[in-house]
């Protein structure tokens, strides 16, 4: 199959001879056996977790009044825009690890590129434990609501054994994985339809009122507790490019990527703002903000105890199906990175009957679970920030870079209104990063500048980019 610039892709031989770290044997490669529905459904899991459930007490002590709800809608508009550009690239360069192949190919795969695949291959080293990491601890969080005498020590083991039960399902064929994530999208969405439904019909008026005349006590505190609510409201809708991250194995991927991609967003948005409006309806609005698991108190109010522990259970089915996927994408980095030959030999190996990724899985489940000691709060910002100084920025210029040096292919997903989602995209990571704490902005930055002195060291040695010979 021809890549984006209208040329066949090189051998795994060929690849072999031109870089110092050998590839995956040829032909071990995943195969296609997810398709649009299965793709949907991993965005969705994803997207829906646990996120919206234990942030919207974050977004409220960030900035009471009504426009935290501006957050929420300017967080969908920025998911929709930058969906625009994973749409495009999914479709262009449909690639188990997505991100990995989309920033080697546009800024060059022997050159520039060599280092910016490398840096999101560190990104992700450093994330995707994050990630997957807060889902694992939203879930013990809820799980508490049901066990008071759980404790912290005890919610870490539990967050902890659901990263490791996640990694012992996911030791299978996709394919497999695909039937069971459909099935739990479809008991998440109802449920979360049923948790907005009741409280649109139980809805306080007066309570709504009272949060509408909340404000800021000043415009410097009004513009960074915007951009918190952004933030968290980005945290919130991510996963829209979970399908993305498993490219190389969906059937049809120039139409099923970008319909996956941009169905996913406006249904979960939908969702997110019907749950922020039912909850702030409900309940007083200084409870919302200090409650430790939001909705079971909202659900608790309305049908009682009996209420509350039905919603629990479904919201450790949505967080456990969130943490699932979650793995499931991130898994596929360290395996594509290794394949090209610029990650560890080891994490190239398949299983030898189900043809999924088997060393990057145990790593990555491994990861996460020890990333599951550190704070929610600390978990998601710090995750949000060094993926868009790493990764999202870097992906906008590179649709521009794949437009300017490809042919036009009638197949392939082309945004609409180009180049002003990527526009739009571009400065409002820029204005999340600007209105973040500094010791997140701080850390990025050290984490980006390790990854390149690691990638040079390591260049150097192997005299490639930038120090092979002429």
């Amino acid at each position: 199959m021809m890549n984006v610039f209208g040329q066949y892709p090189k051998t795994a031989d060929e690849q072999h001879a031109s870089l110092a770290m050998p590839m995956a044997e040829p032909g071990a490669a995943p195969p296609r056996v997810m398709g649009f529905w299965g793709g949907l459904s991993a965005n969705l899991l994803n997207m829906i977790g646990v996120g919206p459930f234990i942030t919207i007490p974050l977004a409220l002590s960030a900035l009471a009044g009504p426009m935290v709800l501006v957050g929420w809608l300017a967080g969908a508009l920025l998911c929709l825009c930058d969906g625009m550009v994973w749409a495009e690239l999914g479709s262009s360069i449909p690639e188990s690890g997505g991100p990995y192949h989309y920033l080697r190919t546009a800024y060059g795969s022997e050159r520039l590129g060599r280092l910016f695949g490398f840096l999101y291959l560190w990104q992700t080293v450093l994330t995707a434990p994050l990630s997957i990491g807060s889902a694992a601890v939203g879930f013990s969080q809820y799980l508490a609501f049901l066990v008071p005498s759980l404790g912290h020590a005890g919610q870490v083991l539990a967050a902890v054994a659901l990263c490791l039960v996640n990694t012992a399902l996911l030791y299978r064929r996709v394919d497999s994985v695909q039937r069971l994530s459909l099935l739990v999208s479809v008991a998440v969405i109802g449920a979360s339809v049923w948790i907005v439904l009741s409280g649109l019909l139980h809805f306080d008026m007066h309570l709504a009122v009272r949060f509408m005349h909340m404000g800021s006590d000043s415009q410097h505190s009004f513009w960074l507790g915007l951009g918190a609510v952004s933030l968290i409201a980005v945290y919130d809708y991510g996963g829209y490019n979970n399908v993305c991250m498993l490219g190389g194995e969906i059937k049809r991927p120039q139409r099923t990527i970008p319909l996956a991609v941009l169905v996913s967003i406006p249904v979960v948005a939908l969702l997110y703002m019907g749950l922020n409006v039912a909850v702030l309806g409900v309940l007083p609005w200084q409870q919302a903000a200090q409650s430790k698991a939001v909705v079971a108190d909202f659900m608790q109010a309305i049908y009682g105890r009996t209420g509350s522990i039905t919603a629990v259970l479904l919201i450790l089915l949505a967080s456990w199906g969130s943490a699932l996927v979650v793995l499931l994408g991130y898994s596929r980095v360290p395996y594509a990175a290794a394949a090209s030959g610029q990650f560890f030999r080891v994490f190239a190996r398949l299983h030898p009957r189900g043809r999924f990724p088997t060393v990057s899985l145990l790593f990555t489940g491994a990861a996460s679970a020890l990333a599951c000691a550190l704070p929610l709060d600390e978990l998601i910002a710090a995750l949000m920030v060094i993926q868009i100084m790493f990764q999202y920025l870097a992906q906008c210029l590179a649709i521009v870079l794949l437009r300017r040096r490809s042919r036009s292919d009638p197949n392939i997903f082309r945004m609409p209104l180009y180049p002003l989602p990527v526009l739009i995209s571009v400065v409002g990571w820029l204005y999340i990063v600007c209105t973040s704490p500094w010791r997140h902005i701080l850390a990025g930055t050290a984490a980006m500048v390790v990854g390149t002195l690691i990638y040079a060291i390591d260049a150097w040695r192997r005299k490639v980019w930038p120090f092979q010979k002429s």
